[in-house]
């Protein structure tokens, strides 16, 4: 189980880590900042499509063909807390690394809070709570909630869509399958 895991789980984070430095030359971009959330997302979902093949490559070539509910879910999410830790990992070392990525996040963040609409003191608050984004822990745990979400779903769709169980594990008697 140790090597699907990890195999799946560092490609599926491995995707998502090359698309977030692959953006990077473009965050100036109005088109990327206008689209960046459904590339984000875009790009998860697809990443953790890993999960659904990760639980079928342990089925076929561990389980000797069967898998149950829990098994598929323990592979699943196992992919998923690698591939999300690999995505904050990223994260981290874009925002606190790449001179002036920060800020330039930062700024675009004020931006869009402001052109909200809210009211003036809504607006303040939510500004104040960026300022929480500076402490590294807190950024990837902010981070952290943004992918993890997306592959428990897609989890429990694979490990519910996979699973499947011998003859003898549905509770039919032998006697009653042959008949």
């Amino acid at each position: 189980m140790k090597k699907t895991v990890l195999s799946f789980g560092l490609i599926s984070g491995g995707i998502m880590a090359v698309m977030m430095f692959a953006t990077l030359p473009f965050t100036d971009s109005a088109w990327l900042q206008s689209h960046s959330m459904f590339i984000g997302y875009t790009t998860m979902v697809l990443s953790f499509m890993l999960v659904f093949f990760g639980i079928r490559s342990y089925r076929e070539n561990i389980g000797g063909g069967t898998i149950t509910f829990g098994r598929a879910f323990a592979i699943g999410i196992l992919i998923t807390l690698i591939s999300s830790v690999l995505y904050v990992v990223t994260w981290e070392i874009m925002y606190f690394g790449v001179p002036s990525f920060g800020e330039k996040f930062m700024t675009m963040c004020a931006a869009h809070i402001k052109n909200s609409g809210a009211s003036p003191e809504a607006i303040q608050t939510q500004l104040n709570q960026l300022k929480y984004l500076d402490n590294p822990f807190i950024n990837a745990a902010m981070t952290f909630a943004e992918p993890f979400p997306v592959g428990l779903i897609i989890t429990l769709v694979s490990a519910a869509i996979l699973r499947k169980k011998t003859k003898a594990q549905s509770g039919a008697s032998p006697a009653t399958v042959e008949a």
